[in-house]
């Protein structure tokens, strides 16, 4: 009976009043507390920092009391180097003082990759293979050879690229490949004493291949292979002799010069003729 009377006395209503107001006190104050740690309405637009240098990205977002960060480092040939690429959050967005801008840059030097070995791949293979490395494929050549869709010579800028080499990644790669031996017919050439270099140019010029290349026992170091000439050659030259385009022509290299019977350094050009079957 006695804590009933007390739930209905003066006393009781006195501190239930005390209780509440001292609650209601406490939430107001969280609240405004709340409101001013977290700069309630007070948003900042994020500026547009893409094509920013770093000491502009700071001048910028000091002014406006953001920060940042560099995240990521990439290359991109679209934008000048050492600029910002791409921001988080976005330009236009509504953010809080002291915000942090998360920052990719664009890459001062181009990254570097290790060229692949194409040669000898099917072409499915080869796209494969540039796509891992991060080059794109470029043009593709077909010349006559008995491997059809395979990989020839892989090319950039016009040259021949060997496995191994250094690259900037995005670099663009042409190839070269195998359309089938061609029912076109071309004339032999004349190799006879000539250089390793100046031989498969005129080959490819009489498109043909070259085969197999077999060295003599003259051969002793790098200097005499850079000296080398063609000494034998299958199949051997003849006027009137005609092959497929795309077949193969086998030589064999010395530095010694009395293997060559009779000294011949007639090149193509009057005797060079396809032939349309």
């Amino acid at each position: 009976m006695d804590f009933f009377k007390f739930l209905i006395s003066k006393k009781f209503f006195r501190h239930l009043g005390f209780a509440i107001t001292l609650t209601v006190i406490i939430l107001l104050s969280i609240l405004v507390w709340l409101k001013v740690y977290t700069h309630h309405g007070q948003a900042i637009s994020v500026p547009d920092l893409t094509g920013l240098t770093v000491n502009e990205v700071d001048d910028v977002t000091s002014s406006r009391d953001l920060r940042f960060e560099i995240v990521d480092s990439v290359y991109s040939s679209e934008m000048p180097r050492g600029t910002v690429l791409k921001q988080n959050p976005g330009a236009s967005s509504r953010v809080k003082k002291n915000r942090k801008i998360f920052l990719t840059m664009n890459a001062v030097n181009r990254e570097m990759v290790t060229m692949p070995r194409l040669v000898g791949l099917s072409i499915r293979q080869a796209r494969l293979a540039l796509q891992n490395a991060g080059l794109p494929l470029g043009d593709i050549e077909y010349r006559p050879d008995y491997a059809i869709n395979n990989v020839l010579q892989q090319m950039y800028n016009d040259s021949v690229i060997n496995e191994g080499t250094e690259i900037n990644k995005g670099a663009v790669i042409d190839l070269v490949l195998g359309m089938g031996l061609s029912k076109e017919t071309t004339s032999v050439p004349d190799l006879m004493g000539l250089g390793v270099d100046i031989t498969r140019k005129i080959i490819a010029d009489f498109y043909l291949n070259i085969g197999a290349i077999t060295y003599d026992e003259s051969m002793l170091d790098a200097e005499d292979s850079a000296q080398a000439f063609v000494w034998r050659q299958y199949p051997e030259y003849d006027k009137f002799r005609r092959m497929n385009m795309g077949m193969e022509v086998d030589i064999w290299l010395t530095v010694d010069s009395t293997l060559l019977p009779v000294p011949n350094s007639t090149l193509f050009g009057e005797d060079t003729e396809i032939v349309h079957e």
